[in-house]
């Protein structure tokens, strides 16, 4: 087991000790501009909620975007009022710009925003910030698209909502269920490794950011929330979605050509169960199976495919060879890359010539049936052969993954770590 923890991962999660912590737990953020009519109003209910629900030490932080109006006045006066809040101006607009800052900067361990029109239920504030004080989570946020929340506005936002979510679910393959919900919560430490990767500073800030945290493997936690629209809300719908789809383009382009250093959010080895070895079960076995299992079957179709194609021209057995090499030579690279998890060139070339080693076998195996069958009997239809082919094929892959998995791509990660731990063991014993 490795006891090291490179730089680039995160601390293991642990649950927060309210009385070992110091600054307050939660720090509350609230993105304004121009906002002198309700700050005053939001900033006091929200403090009024937390004072009598909250059980850890909280803050309220106003976060003023080049707010033209009094809103900068206001949040002086209630940080010079509440002990529990305080004001921060930044001279550009941006509500990602301005958690970006905020969070950056804030002591406490777990950060959180929301709307000041307080759209969404103060009772699930709590909900959402404790998977992240217990440890259990990464990154929390409401969701006004689940089953079970409670969702009062026009069919015109309902519609953009859910419209956008399902871009974002077919084009970046997000697993969330609502990405614009303004009411989101995130431990300190994965936010000062995930913030400076997020280049957004307006509404695309919230996608970008759970997006990134997604495909690196973070735990998201989903609460359903009661939510009421606010009928004077300022938001440039029009402006705000062209943006969004840009932003989705861009983050797309950025994760299709591994641009983004997702390795820096990965936890320490260990702090995952899927990462202990369990007695009897090859590490990764079951990923590495279904992975697979993936890539032969469109190793299949193509083969077969090729086959047909080939045989057009030329008898059964060139035909078989020619499309078994091609998709042989395909099949390697896709498992070299998908389901060993192989990177770069490295040993590329040794492992596309052992894995023609193993085509090899597969060719004898495949060749052997249509000889067999030839004798058999006589002049076979071609449906015959097919069939003859994908029973023969099952067996090729069987023995494929067997081969490719301890020959081809064997976890050199277990053999270090056990002859470290049998160094350690006989040092042990040495003393």
């Amino acid at each position: 087991m490795r006891t090291d923890t490179p730089w680039s991962t995160l601390p293991t999660r642990e649950h927060l000790l309210a009385a070992a912590v110091g600054a307050p737990v939660l720090d509350v953020v609230i993105p304004v501009y121009n906002e002198e009519k309700d700050l005053e109003t939001c900033v006091l209910r929200l403090h009024d909620h937390l004072a009598r629900t909250f059980p850890y030490g909280f803050r309220i932080t106003v976060a003023d975007n080049a707010s033209t109006d009094r809103t900068p006045q206001v949040a002086a006066e209630l940080a010079a009022l509440i002990p529990e809040v305080r004001s921060y101006r930044l001279e550009e607009k941006g509500r990602g710009r301005a958690l970006r800052t905020v969070w950056s900067h804030s002591d406490s361990p777990v950060l959180a925003y929301m709307d000041v029109d307080l759209s969404t239920d103060l009772n699930a504030l709590l909900p959402l910030v404790a998977p992240l004080i217990s440890g259990h989570s990464d990154l929390a946020i409401g969701s006004r698209l689940a089953r079970s929340s409670r969702v009062v506005r026009g069919s015109k936002r309902e519609f953009i909502s859910r419209a956008y979510n399902l871009i974002l679910r077919s084009s970046l393959a997000a697993g969330f269920s609502d990405a614009q919900c303004g009411f989101k919560a995130i431990r300190r430490e994965v936010a000062q490794r995930l913030l400076p990767m997020v280049e957004d500073t307006g509404w695309f800030f919230d996608t970008e950011m759970l997006v990134l945290a997604e495909r690196a493997g973070l735990r998201i936690h989903e609460v359903p929330v009661d939510w009421v629209d606010d009928p004077e809300s300022t938001v440039h719908i029009v402006r705000t979605a062209t943006e969004d789809l840009k932003g989705v383009w861009r983050v797309g382009r950025a994760l299709a050509t591994g641009a983004l250093p997702l390795d820096r959010l990965a936890r320490p080895f260990g702090d995952d169960p899927r990462d202990r070895a369990v007695a009897g079960v090859p590490r990764g076995l079951a990923g590495q199976l279904v992975g697979f299992c993936v890539v032969g079957a469109l190793s299949t179709l193509v083969y077969l495919a090729l086959y047909s194609l080939f045989r057009l021209g030329v008898g059964p057995q060139l035909a078989n060879g020619a499309a078994l090499l091609v998709s042989a030579v395909a099949n390697t690279a896709a498992n070299r890359r998908l389901t060993f998890g192989v990177r770069g060139r490295r040993g590329a070339v040794r492992h596309q010539a052992q894995g023609l080693v193993v085509f090899a076998i597969g060719l004898a195996l495949t060749s052997g049936s249509l000889a067999a069958l030839g004798t058999a009997s006589g002049s076979a239809s071609h449906g015959t052969e097919l069939a003859v082919l994908v029973a023969a094929n099952l067996a090729a892959t069987v023995l494929r993954f067997l081969l490719f998995r301890a020959w081809v791509f064997p976890d050199r990660r277990t053999d270090t770590q056990d002859a470290v731990e049998g160094s350690a063991h006989e040092l042990r014993n040495a003393r």
